[in-house]
Parts: structure tokens; sequence; C-alpha cells
């Protein structure tokens, strides 16, 4: 721990349990977000905007939702770009277009300031126990540098090349993630309507070749009505399958595995999920498939939706 000040832009779902991983630490945080509560639960001292925590930081790492509101941040009047110095490190841990990234590091490097974008895996789970995984490109000696720091609430931190880099391999992590986690949705209610025992068919596909993070670290929840909640939202997890497939279109990659995780997770926000845990996948397809829920007392589809439109 040091007594430097950390700058930390964007303490929502996964920055403000990052945020109070750093605090925890012993960290002096500056956070600013659009939401007080967020930077108070945080506990962060507040800051009034982007421009004071770019002015008294020489650390300042981003968690915002997508690459269009990171360039808002990074380039909008009175942003990062416009306070930006020599000697400061910018770790962006959105989930952020590679091009983007590449094209902000250029502009932040005219200034002096170095961009290091470090993807995050793990969820809300691993961020409040501070045991996420990175994935971070950029200069190797940078990373060094604010290593001291992520290391509050990262367990693994991987170097996986240069600008962009890190926020590929996030992209790619996150696609075999929507694979497995919508594919192992549709069998959980297959089986279910098949009247297997969920429990028993958990420790079949975990001892055998379709064993995936789904089948070990959700459902064995979700089958008892523990959806997770706090981690990534059906619409989250669409923009990042959707960001994947423009990733392998300007890579030349022929994509066909990526119209099952758009189905399933379109299916899941044309039914009202959005903004729910993306777990609840489960539940959509459970919609369209009888009403199928995959834990006993679940109350029936008409009732359930009865009852989230009225929270």
């Amino acid at each position: 721990m040091s007594e430097q000040q950390v700058g930390f832009i964007g303490l929502g779902n996964m920055g403000g349990r990052m945020a109070r991983c750093l605090v925890d630490a012993g960290w002096p945080v500056l956070g600013f977000d659009t939401r007080a509560e967020s930077i108070e639960a945080a506990g962060a001292a507040p800051a009034a905007s982007v421009a004071e925590v770019v002015d008294a930081c020489d650390t300042v790492l981003l968690s915002l939702p997508e690459s269009k509101i990171v360039e808002a941040v990074v380039l909008g009047e009175d942003g990062i770009l416009a306070h930006a110095r020599e000697g400061q490190v910018l770790v962006d841990l959105s989930t952020s277009a590679p091009a983007s990234t590449i094209r902000l590091h250029s502009l932040l490097q005219e200034k002096g300031m170095t961009l290091i974008d470090a993807g995050i895996s793990g969820g809300a789970a691993a961020a409040e126990k501070g045991a996420l995984t990175l994935m971070t490109g950029g200069d190797p000696a940078a990373l060094e540098q604010v290593r001291p720091v992520l290391d509050a609430f990262a367990e693994h931190i991987f170097h996986c090349g240069q600008v962009g880099a890190g926020h590929t391999a996030k992209l790619l992590n996150n696609f075999l993630n929507a694979i497995s986690l919508s594919a192992t949705a549709e069998v959980m209610v297959a089986g279910r309507k098949a009247g297997l025992d969920l429990e028993v068919l958990l420790e079949v596909l975990n001892n055998s070749s379709g064993v995936n993070f789904a089948t070990l670290n959700r459902f064995p929840k979700i089958i008892h009505g523990d959806y997770l909640k706090g981690g990534l939202t059906n619409s989250l997890m669409m923009k990042d399958v959707l960001a994947y497939v423009d990733l392998a279109a300007s890579l030349g990659v022929a994509s066909p595995n990526s119209s099952a995780p758009l189905a399933s997770f379109g299916l899941a926000q044309q039914l009202g999920y959005s903004d729910e845990i993306s777990n609840t996948v489960v539940d959509a397809i459970g919609d369209i498939s009888g009403g199928v829920r995959l834990y006993d007392g679940a109350a029936d589809t008409a009732a359930y939706r009865a009852g989230r439109e009225q929270a």
C-alpha cells in the first residue's frame, strides 16, 4: 500500500466492488460516478468531476459499461484527455472494443499518459473477494507500475501483449462464457422437462465432457433458486457478444457459433429480462418451453412475470 491517491471513475456493479477492495487494502481512493450513493458505498472520497480525478491522481482506473461511454469520458469536454499529463497511467477495466482502445491510447500518449487495457473476469463475487482475473495489454513497465494497485482486487494478472490485447482476450473469454451459459440453460430446461433429477444431471455433466463454468459454478445455485444476483445482465451479455462478432468480422474470422448466444440473450431481452443477471436466460428459455422453472416451489410463468412487473 502507498499513500499515493488512486482515481476511480465508474463505481457501479463491478467498479464499486473493486474500489471497495482498494479502500479496504488501505489505498486512498478518489472516486467519481454520476450516482453519489455509489461513491459512498465504495468508501471512496467523492470527486465533483472527471477532471478533478485526473488532476489529483497519477493512476486512474475506469470501469464503464462500453466503449461509447469510455470515449465520452476520455474525449469529452473537460474529460481525461483534456487533463492528461506526463507520467500518468490510465487503466481501462471496461469491456471495450479493442480498436477504440488503441485509438484512445494513441491520443493519450501524445499527452504523456499511458493506457493499460485490463479486461476482467470473475464477476461480482470475485470482485468482492479481490480475486478477479485481469487480461491486460500495453507497456509492461507501466503495468508493473500499477500492479500494486491492481493486486488489491485481482488474484491473477496476465499480460497479453500490446494495447488492445487485454480487451481482445476479454471479448474472446466473454463469448465462450455466453455460449456455455446459454447452452447449459437450454440443457437444464430440457433435463427438467424430461423429469431428471437436476442435481444428479449436474454431477453427470461435471464428471463428463459437457463440464463448463456454468455447470460448475452457476447452475448448482440456480436449481435452488439462487440466481447469483449482481453479475452481468442480459443486455450487457448481448452487448459483449455483439462486440465479439464485430471483432471476429474485423479479423476475417468466421463466426458460425455466434447465432446461439445472440438468439438466447436476444430472447431474454425481448421477454423483459434485460436488466436482470444473465443467469435468468434459463427462465427466458423456460418461458417459451412451457413455463419451466428449474427449482421446486417456483411460481408459474404468468405469476412470475406479474410479480416482476409489480416490483
